[in-house]
C-alpha cells in the first residue's frame, strides 16, 4: 500500500475496523515506513485528545424545556400535535383517537430525549464506537411459535499510552500469557523486552522462556532477558533452557548470555552441556568458557 493509502487507514486501525488483511498490511507498512509510523504517533495523539474534550449540554437545557412546556400547558392554547400536523400534511382528516396518544408521545419522546442529554453523572470515558460481536450462546422455542435466542456480546477499543502506564503494562503481561494466540504473545514479548528493568517484565519472559511451545516467543524472551543476566534466578533458567530446550537458537542465546558472568556453578552446566550438546557452536562456546575458567571440559 502507498503512504497516502496507509494514512486514510489509521484511524480505522487505531478503532479495530480493518479487515484482517488490511490490518496485516498496515502492519507490515509501519514496520517499513518511519514516516507512517510518525503518522500513527500523530493519530494516536489526536485521538487521546478528543478523548479527553467533554461537550456537555447547557445546565438548564432541562429546566428550560420544562419551563416552556408549564407555559404553554397555562396558556390553554390548542395544539395540534405531530401527528395531526402529519395528516394535515397528507390532505387527510385526522381519527380523533389517534390525537390524544400521539400528543402523550411526542411529551415523553421530548423528556427522553431531555434527559438523555442532562449529564447524570461524570463520564468515565469516551463512548465506545466500535461494533459489538454478538455470539449466540442457546436457542429456545416457545409455546407461541416464537423462540428465545441467548447471545453474548463482546466490543473491542483500542487503548494506547507509553510502557510505564499500569494499566498498559498490565494487558502487555496478559497477552503474554495468551495461550491461544503465538503471534500476539511474540508481539507482546518483543514490546515488554523494550521496556525497562521491572520485576514484573522480568518474571513474565523468564516464565516465557520456560514454558512458551513458540520457539519465536522463547528466542524472543532469552534477548530480553539481557539486562537481567546477572539474576540468579535468571541464570537458573538460562541453565535449563542450555541443556534442555529443543531449538538451538535458544540454546545458543542462553549460553551467550551465561558466560558473560562465570562462576563455579556455571562451570558444571558447562561441563554437562558438553556431554548432550550436538551443535558445533555450542560445543565451541562451551569449551572456550571452560578453558577461560581453568576448569576441565568433563565433569568430575
Amino acid at each position: 500500500m502507498s503512504c497516502d493509502r496507509i494514512e486514510g487507514l489509521l484511524s480505522l486501525f487505531l478503532y479495530g475496523e480493518l479487515s484482517f488483511e488490511e490490518e496485516e498490511a498496515v502492519h507490515q507498512h509501519l514496520e517499513e515506513c518511519p514516516l507512517c509510523r510518525t503518522a500513527l504517533e500523530r493519530t494516536q495523539a489526536l485521538h487521546r485528545t478528543l478523548d479527553r474534550a467533554e461537550a456537555p449540554p447547557p445546565a438548564d437545557l432541562l429546566a428550560d424545556c420544562r419551563t416552556k412546556l408549564r407555559q404553554e400547558l397555562e396558556l390553554g392554547r390548542p395544539r395540534r400535535s405531530l401527528a395531526g400536523r402529519v395528516w394535515d400534511w397528507l390532505g387527510q382528516p385526522a381519527p380523533p383517537g389517534l390525537l390524544r396518544p400521539a400528543g402523550a408521545l411526542a411529551l415523553v419522546a421530548l423528556g427522553f430525549f431531555a434527559a438523555r442529554l442532562m449529564p447524570t453523572a461524570p463520564s468515565k470515558g469516551p463512548v465506545d464506537p466500535s461494533p459489538a460481536t454478538t455470539t449466540v450462546r442457546y436457542l429456545q422455542p416457545d409455546a407461541a411459535g416464537g423462540v428465545r435466542i441467548g447471545v453474548a456480546e463482546t466490543r473491542q477499543r483500542v487503548l494506547s499510552g507509553s510502557l510505564g502506564e499500569a494499566d498498559i503494562q498490565q494487558l502487555l503481561l496478559a497477552a503474554a500469557q495468551d495461550a491461544s494466540d503465538p503471534g500476539l504473545r511474540l508481539d507482546s514479548v518483543d514490546i515488554l523486552q523494550s521496556h525497562g528493568p521491572s520485576p514484573a517484565v522480568r518474571q513474565a519472559l523468564l516464565q516465557a522462556v520456560q514454558s512458551d511451545p513458540n520457539d519465536g516467543v522463547r528466542l524472543k524472551a532469552i534477548q530480553g532477558l539481557k539486562p537481567y543476566a546477572a539474576d540468579a534466578q535468571t541464570r537458573s533458567v538460562l541453565s535449563r533452557a542450555l541443556l534442555s530446550d529443543s531449538n538451538v537458537g535458544v540454546r545458543s542465546q542462553a549460553i551467550d548470555l551465561l558466560v558473560q558472568q562465570k562462576g563455579a556453578a556455571l562451570a558444571g552446566v558447562l561441563q554437562q552441556a558438553m556431554q548432550t550438546e550436538d551443535d558445533g557452536y555450542i560445543l565451541l562456546r562451551c569449551r572456550k568458557a571452560l578453558e577461560e575458567m581453568n576448569a576441565s571440559v568433563a565433569p568430575f
